[in-house]
């Protein structure tokens, strides 16, 4: 989608960190944008930011409502007429490892950072088709769909990945793009878990853990926001699956991948031994990604 000018975007999470970092640039590149997040005091606040604008509405939502997507849907083709662009990019920073996790820790990360994501696929991708102008989806994940660090978050980003690579595959032939961004640190809002906690999730024993990650302050070298909605705008206009934030982690992904290869069978596979197999041995989307690589672009000062 090299033109994005009078496109729609949708964006979860939109009101504060990556998700009005993206809202942001793409309005600064002529998109329209309708924001939804589930918190209102974000939302409060991005409006004080922004100001009032025709071409930007924030609209209060749980991602994990599949009516409640329904009506954003809804809401967004009465507003702006079309549904160019979605970003599933809300998420929560639920870090538990196997020896605390509980099923109530379990169940919400993998509502939020997993599930809501083929909500809004199946919601809006349909309109996306219908209108046959081609389309761009957004799935957020993490350097921990690639670099887990705990199975509750680790497993859930992971799982975006996959589903992000399905997806591009099966949307080549409609002319919509995917883009999965795994950013790193990133200056938002993902930590203050405690204050998004339902009580139907309350049974956890990372009452005290999360308290204390709300009061975690950005360090140095952790990621503008703007900077990571740059990121995104550039994969729309050239159509890029795989979006990293940080240069950093390149090494620890490249030795990931080299382990895994190095757990295959030896020995070479002949067609014949192929076909007998009936499944896919290869994928030629990833050969076209290789085909056009280049660095993805930076268009603000990082420092």
């Amino acid at each position: 989608m090299k033109d994005v000018t009078g496109k729609v975007a949708f964006i979860t999470g939109g009101a504060s960190g990556v998700g009005l970092g993206m809202a942001k640039v793409f309005l600064d590149a002529g998109m329209k944008v309708m924001a939804a997040d589930i918190s209102e005091a974000h939302i409060e606040s991005a409006k004080s930011l922004m100001g009032e604008r025709d071409d930007l509405c924030f609209l209060q939502l749980d991602i994990t409502d599949r009516q409640a997507m329904a009506e954003a849907a809804k809401t967004t083709i009465k507003t702006f007429g079309k549904i160019h662009i979605l970003c599933n990019n809300a998420g929560i920073g639920l870090m538990a490892n196997a020896k605390e996790a509980s099923y109530a820790d379990w169940d919400w990360s993998l509502a939020v950072n997993l599930t809501s994501i083929f909500n809004g696929i199946h919601i809006f991708l349909p309109y996306i088709l219908e209108q046959g102008e081609g389309g761009h989806i957004v799935n957020t994940g993490s350097v921990s769909s690639v670099l887990p660090s705990n199975i509750v978050y680790g497993a859930a980003k992971t799982a975006v990945l996959g589903l992000s690579e399905a997806l591009c595959t099966e949307l080549l032939e409609d002319n919509i793009g995917v883009t999965c961004l795994m950013p790193g640190p990133i200056k938002s809002n993902i930590h203050k878990v405690a204050e998004l906690r339902p009580s139907e999730y309350s049974d956890t024993r990372l009452h005290e853990q999360e308290k204390e990650l709300a009061q975690r302050e950005p360090r140095d070298g952790w990621l503008d926001p703007l900077l990571a909605g740059d990121l995104v705008l550039d994969a729309i206009k050239r159509n890029i699956l795989f979006v990293f934030t940080h240069a950093e982690h390149k090494d620890g992904t490249a030795k990931r991948f080299d382990a895994i290869l190095a757990a295959f069978p030896e020995g070479e596979v002949n067609e014949h031994s192929a076909e007998k197999l009936g499944f896919r041995i290869a994928n030629p989307l990833y050969e076209d990604i290789l085909l056009a690589a280049e660095p993805p672009a930076r268009h603000r000062d990082s420092s």
